[in-house]
């Protein structure tokens, strides 16, 4: 009897929670019909291509599939202990950490800015020009950006011809055919190109700030800067914790495209990156199980950086993206 009545009491709530998910798919059918092509889609391309990750723990062929193809040395992990030994591995995660940590002090506070600027002005017809001008450069591809780029600090370039006449560098040659010059170039076309666009989200959080606690910091006596200080920047915390947790995340993965669009082999000691790395060995080399192992590498130590930031953002702020 007394194990009847706990059967029961156990499946009691389950029995509860599969009526209120029926419910619930009737009463926002539409919602979750809007919601299926999303979901359909990281299942697809996200997801299911996480199957050929075994090719990292193989000596992948073509021809004999990934199923039958022969597991690698040292227990499949051979991939992973040739890319640690390799003469290119210091050199590669120094490049990536280098590039993205100063990509993330640059490009990550800029459209905080942008947007705490945008939210002062008052003319809309001034502000609106600012964010078309800002947003432009999204929408353009990256190979017409880099192609730009490659014009503007190439030999006889106009950026070249400034900084020559200041005598920063040496018009005569391109800026892009010297090392020291690639981590700067990358750095502030990626500004350029993102500003506005990342400001978005930004602008976003500004405008559902209560505008009554506005007023009351004027009738207290406080100035703009002090209403930015104790209003503006709280109030937009979590989206800025956030956005913070989610780059902290991709530090690991620096970009290809653009790596691969404006480098060379002659500046390869400052701008060749793991994700550069990765697209020589596996399309360029057909060394598809080796750079598989180097992906996976890349990707896990995305996600601990990721688990990490968000650790320490919850117990020094109290907040997190879980």
């Amino acid at each position: 009897m007394f194990g009847k009545r706990k059967n029961q009491t156990m499946t009691a709530p389950q029995s509860s929670y599969w009526q209120r998910l029926k419910k619930d798919l009737v009463k926002n059918r539409i919602a979750y019909l809007m919601f299926l092509p999303v979901l359909l889609y990281y299942l697809i391309f996200c997801y299911k291509p996480m199957y050929g990750l075994i090719i990292a723990f193989k000596d992948f062929s073509p021809a004999k599939g990934i199923l039958n193809s022969p597991w690698a040395k040292n227990f499949g992990l051979n991939h992973f202990i040739e890319f640690f030994g390799s003469v290119y591995f210091t050199r590669l995660i120094k490049n990536t950490l280098v590039i993205s940590i100063t990509n993330l002090l640059v490009t990550f506070p800029a459209p905080i800015i942008l947007a705490l600027l945008l939210n002062e002005v008052r003319s809309k017809k001034y502000k609106g020009v600012v964010q078309t001008l800002t947003y432009l450069p999204h929408f353009i591809s990256m190979v017409v950006i880099c192609s730009m780029v490659r014009l503007f600090v190439g030999e006889g370039g106009f950026i070249t011809q400034i900084l020559d006449s200041m005598g920063i560098v040496d018009g005569r040659y391109s800026m892009l055919s010297q090392k020291e010059y690639f981590v700067p170039i990358y750095v502030l076309s990626g500004l350029w190109q993102t500003i506005g666009w990342s400001a978005i989200i930004y602008i976003s959080a500004l405008s559902g700030v209560d505008q009554e606690l506005y007023e009351a910091a004027r009738i207290d006596g406080a100035n703009r800067w002090k209403q930015t200080i104790h209003i503006t920047l709280p109030s937009i915390m979590m989206t800025i914790i956030m956005m913070l947790i989610l780059r902290i995340g991709t530090i690991m993965s620096v970009g290809y495209e653009k790596i691969i669009l404006l480098y060379n082999p002659g500046i390869y000691e400052t701008a060749d990156v793991i994700s550069s790395y990765v697209y020589r060995k596996g399309l360029l080399e057909s060394n598809w199980s080796f750079s598989a192992a180097v992906g996976l590498f890349n990707s896990l130590i995305n996600l601990f950086l990721v688990l990490g930031a968000n650790k320490i953002t919850k117990k020094v702020t109290d907040m997190g993206l879980w």
